[in-house]
């Protein structure tokens, strides 16, 4: 029960939120005698992790220390629910708004191949609009190469309308796109026509790691040498490539930089930390962001332990490429959310942050995978099942004070893409990044006029089914905070 989680904690690891610690599954999970129902072994250790770690535990009275009277009545309560998803989602967590985000997987293999970039898929990245009464078509957003979309040429601004011969409608596009390989046929707009061009592409999935840095470029426009870099997702494990690409752009000696996550979800708030360190460089050691966890874990951190600091370093020890910035422009749109979110407010009290595009999702909120475990840690998992949560951990703030909630972050600059004409990333006459240029060279009578088309309705997009479809994580705790909770198990 939770009037012993506070001794649980000082007995556990803060560790466990760490994506690196070593995986051992060999080491037979502890059986600790106690009065927990062995049947409810999977209940039990989800009541444990969201009674200690959940930010919005407060919230849940079933998780307040004095609600069951014995253990005897929270086993029963555990066991009324059908499964232990039903248990966690509609016994442990609260309900969206305010919790859109943490989730349950029954296969922890599959989370972790997402926070390595790696996933099954067609490698075609694509938007879903409705129009009229129940229609439904696809626009390609980009393809990563060398995917099967990639071999089937595929390109960005493709139409399609059809999946294996059946038309899109709002009841059935989910179940269609799902599928292990489908079939696409090609469509164009005319005259407010939508009508199909009698080509179909076909695409099977596989198993695929996306390299997130999908453009990094210098160009010269009006003397000015701008450097853009399109980064699609915070992957922990491509820290490499995103701190090479800076590298280039330094020894470019780049004056402007043109960072475009329109599509950019989240990922890991390291990345995120870094990827801010490498925009600038001259705040090394300031505040970056603040934590607030819940009032069990909140009262037993100093304030340095709730902070994350601009560093010199990623995660490999190499040393960060800095460009030293005062400003940078930064494409975000409705897609835009989570770590991307983060950098963004991050570097608000620190440089002109000028945001080009459309609202912003509003992901405030990090989580933790949390296993089955002494610790919740990867490491010991219990071998009689592979389930994982990760939920909402704690609420980020920056160095201001200031979050971007709900609603989101509201641009500077308001520009829309043509869903359907759309223009080849990177290239100066792309429309956003055509909006931040022109501010750039101060002629902004330049900047695309926005034209909402009120034809179409945005309804979803691809990866919108992944687990961590636009969630941002720890991956790797201060080290101040590791030291303590060794230093609290002694």
């Amino acid at each position: 029960m939770k009037i012993n989680k506070l001794i649980l904690f000082l007995g556990l690891s803060l560790g466990i939120l760490s994506s690196c610690s070593t995986d051992n599954d060999d080491e037979r999970f502890p059986v600790v005698k106690g009065e927990e129902d062995p049947d409810l072994e999977i209940e039990n250790y989800l009541y444990n992790a969201m009674s200690i770690f959940y930010v919005y535990e407060a919230d849940v009275a079933e998780l307040d220390e004095n609600y069951f009277d014995s253990e005897a009545d929270k086993d029963e309560w555990l066991a009324s629910f059908d499964s232990p998803e039903d248990l966690f989602n509609e016994g442990l967590k609260v309900p969206a708004p305010k919790d859109r985000f943490s989730f349950i997987l029954d296969d922890y293999t599959i989370l972790e191949n997402s926070q390595s970039g790696i996933s099954t898929t067609t490698g075609m990245d694509y938007g879903l609009v409705a129009y009229g009464e129940n229609g439904v078509f696809g626009y390609v957003r980009y393809v990563i190469p060398g995917s099967p979309a990639d071999e089937a040429e595929v390109k960005r601004g493709m139409l399609f309308t059809e999946i294996d011969g059946e038309a899109m409608n709002r009841s059935n596009y989910q179940s269609l796109l799902a599928r292990d390989g489908y079939e696409i046929s090609l469509a164009e707009v005319n005259e407010n026509v939508i009508s199909e061009t009698g080509e179909t592409i076909a695409l099977t999935r596989e198993q695929i790691t996306e390299n997130p840095v999908f453009i990094s470029k210098t160009m010269e426009i009006d003397g000015i040498n701008v450097g853009y870099l399109m980064y699609n997702s915070f992957t922990a494990d491509f820290d490499d490539e995103l701190n090479a690409a800076f590298g280039d752009l330094k020894a470019e000696g780049v004056d402007e930089l043109v960072l475009d996550l329109r599509y950019n979800g989240g990922g890991s708030v390291e990345s995120a930390v870094d990827l801010s360190s490498m925009i600038t460089g001259q705040f090394e050691g300031e505040i970056f962001s603040k934590q607030t966890w819940n009032d069990l874990l909140q009262s037993e951190f100093t304030q340095e332990e709730l902070v994350d600091r601009f560093n010199d370093k990623i995660r490999t020890g190499e040393l960060i490429n800095s460009l030293n910035l005062n400003k940078v422009y930064v494409i975000g749109t409705g897609s835009t959310a989570s770590a991307s979110e983060l950098v963004m407010n991050g570097l608000a009290p620190y440089i002109n942050v000028i945001h080009v595009g459309s609202s912003t999702v509003g992901k405030f909120q990090a989580a933790a995978p949390l296993y089955d475990s002494p610790n919740f840690n990867k490491q010991n998992r219990n071998p009689n099942h592979k389930y994982v949560i990760q939920p909402l951990i704690y609420e980020s703030k920056n160095a201001n004070e200031d979050a971007y909630y709900e609603e989101g972050l509201i641009p500077d600059i308001e520009a829309e893409e043509d869903i359907v004409n759309l223009l080849p990333l990177g290239e100066a006459s792309e429309t956003l990044l055509a909006a931040a240029l022109a501010d750039i060279t101060g002629n902004k009578m330049a900047i695309p006029a926005v034209s909402y088309d009120t034809r179409f309705t945005k309804i979803g997009e691809s990866g919108e089914s992944n687990v961590d479809y636009q969630r941002m994580y720890i991956d790797k705790i201060p080290e101040e905070v590791r030291k303590k909770a060794v230093e609290l198990q002694k």
